[in-house]
């Protein structure tokens, strides 16, 4: 506490009256920590001895503080300060709110009280240095309360910070490759105060736009890490009720992707694929609203895993796509795709394609000369549609490729890839 003002109500109450209160001071302290401890539960606690030392030195600490501001109201407020915000700080820790607390400086404010109107009857003290008292006790009150909750939200603080630490430290560990032991993660989880749950899965953060980001809103049981160089989450059962809608709320403001479930100890690898399929939608391969589930794209994942060899073999199977003019080649080369899928029915193709069957024969005759009898070889006929769902992809892909292999285009020029 700073000097206080002449305000304050105790600068006002003849000094005397504390010379004539302190032999009282033991008795009043005993008579209210009785009142706390039956009025309070949490501080009936007669067998934790650093309690019951806690309670008195806050009593007797109040006491002689009030006593000394009315014989000198310039008097160091600095042992009761530092005593109240070691008391806030303690119930910080212990995880209660500052009710109790309230509640006891109050049962306390009312037996000194009570004990001073006594004295001050029997002394016969005056209406005017009565009423002056009982405003000093009650702005007191509010003095020593105010110190309490300093200490407590400066706790508080410390508190959540040294658990996001752990929730931090806890996130690496589970996202490493290979898993930590069992019993380490169980030992950091119960310090982190997280349930370990039976399955999870990995999610991967990107902003969306050049807009400044929210900060998503999560359940306390979602491990997240926001500030990390790759922004993610690890999300409990993430298959339980209303945990899908739930994700999807809270990230609508990122490009999210979502690893596959999977057990604890797999939690890395469901990172590995979530990272994945972000990269593909951030190229453009995949779609990037709403939630990119990693399971819903497992062909892609996979066929994108080595573009090089792909890119080999669609040089060498899609090389005679390039003898045809560019705007006719992109045609030609979603209708072989769309006849592989659909087992070269025209009538299937065509509604797929949202063209006439006979438009479909069409190409699919001049697809014929092209590639002859390779078209329907069952070996050929896998290579074709990976290596279509690649060239095509590249095709569009809007985001600058990365600098490796070279890609032959759908127009027919080269680029990297």
């Amino acid at each position: 506490m700073s000097q206080h003002a002449s305000r304050k109500p105790w600068y006002g109450v003849p000094g005397e009256i504390a010379e004539v209160f302190r032999p009282h001071l033991d008795g009043v302290a005993d008579e209210m920590i009785g009142e706390i401890q039956r009025g309070v539960p949490e501080y009936a606690r007669p067998l934790d001895d650093a309690y019951v030392r806690m309670v008195r030195l806050a009593v007797e600490g109040a006491l002689q503080q009030f006593v000394d501001l009315i014989d000198d109201p310039m008097a160091s407020w600095k042992n009761v300060v530092d005593v109240y915000g070691e008391v806030g700080r303690l119930e910080a820790r212990e995880g209660r709110s500052l009710d109790a607390l309230q509640t006891a400086l109050r049962l306390g404010a009312r037996v000194a009280w009570r004990r001073l109107t006594e004295e001050s009857e029997r002394l016969n003290v005056s209406r005017q240095s009565l009423g002056m008292l009982a405003e000093a006790i009650f702005a007191f009150l509010d003095e020593i309360a105010a110190a309490a909750t300093q200490g407590y939200t400066k706790a508080r603080e410390e508190v959540a910070g040294e658990l996001e630490h752990r929730r931090r430290r806890l996130l690496d560990m589970l996202l490493a490759e290979p898993p930590a032991g069992a019993q380490a993660l169980a030992d950091l989880a119960r310090m982190a105060q997280w349930r370990v749950p039976r399955s999870v899965a990995a999610v991967v953060l990107y902003e969306r736009g050049q807009d400044r980001f929210s900060h998503p809103s999560l359940p306390p049981d979602v491990l997240t890490d926001i500030n990390r160089r790759e922004p993610c989450l690890l999300v409990p059962d993430p298959d339980g009720p209303g945990r899908g809608q739930m994700l999807q709320t809270a990230l609508r403001d990122w490009v999210a992707a979502v690893g596959p479930t999977v057990a604890i100890t797999d939690a890395g690898k469901s990172l590995r694929w979530a990272r994945e399929a972000l990269l593909l939608a951030r190229r453009g391969v995949i779609p990037d609203q709403g939630l990119i589930r990693a399971a819903d794209h497992m062909p892609s994942l996979i066929i994108f895993k080595d573009e090089e060899l792909v890119n080999a073999v669609a040089a060498k199977r899609l090389g005679p796509l390039l003898e045809v003019r560019p705007r006719h080649r992109e045609r030609l080369a979603h209708t072989l795709l769309a006849c592989l899928q659909n087992g070269f029915n025209a009538t299937e193709v065509a509604a797929r394609l949202h063209v006439h069957p006979q438009t479909v024969r069409y190409r699919l005759h001049q697809l014929e000369e092209l590639f002859g009898e390779q078209l329907y070889d069952p070996d050929a006929r896998l290579e074709f549609e990976i290596v279509l769902h690649v060239w095509i992809a590249l095709a569009g892909e809007a985001a600058e490729p990365e600098p490796s292999a070279q890609v032959i285009a759908l127009d027919g020029s080269r680029r990297k890839a």
